[in-house]
């Protein structure tokens, strides 16, 4: 006949097992979570300088369409894409509202990079969204997925797999962490 302590026994390596999946876990979703605070902590107030290959003003539109290797730098983020249409208001000064990017978007700021088919960097939510074939870099870290959002605000970022044109088939996100080896 089992006592309750013999049952409290049996069950400790799959309570301590449990536990340290929890743990394993919590650390897995805490460095998806850091992936993006580098670009998460930008600051947004900053001129916006920019070059490309073409740019055509469309006034009427309140639109700036560069093409052509462009290349748009706020303060140390940097966004790179094969064409980017920049709209914006005029109420007495010019004021970005937001930057649509195309054609191999990459957005990089210090160690930290993200690649994607597009992008959308929407100024008045502080807020860049990358969608398509994305991959987050982070040093050796790696995460994979169909969209990426990054918020300014507060620096939250995330990854899930559910955008048209995903690299993975499933839709899910993947990613590599690497281990410190103590050495």
């Amino acid at each position: 006949m089992t006592t309750m302590i013999d049952q409290i026994r049996a069950a400790r390596p799959m309570r301590s097992f449990a536990i340290g999946f929890a743990l394993s876990a919590a650390c897995i979703a805490g460095a998806q979570h850091l992936a993006a605070q580098a670009i998460a902590s930008h600051d947004t107030k900053g001129p916006v300088n920019y070059a490309a290959d073409r740019i055509e003003l469309q006034d009427k539109q309140k639109r700036v369409v560069l093409s052509g290797d462009v290349d748009i730098t706020q303060g140390d983020l940097r966004m790179q894409a094969a064409r980017t249409t920049v709209a914006y208001s005029d109420q007495g000064s010019l004021r970005i509202q937001r930057i649509d990017a195309t054609g191999g978007v990459r957005v990089t700021r210090g160690s930290e990079s993200a690649r994607g088919n597009a992008a959308v960097y929407d100024f008045n939510r502080k807020i860049i969204t990358m969608i398509g074939n994305v991959t987050l870099k982070r040093g050796t870290d790696t995460l994979t997925g169909g969209r990426l959002v990054i918020d300014l605000n507060s620096g939250v970022s995330s990854v899930d797999g559910s955008a048209s044109g995903a690299a993975q088939a499933n839709g899910r996100v993947s990613g590599t962490f690497q281990v410190d080896t103590g050495n």
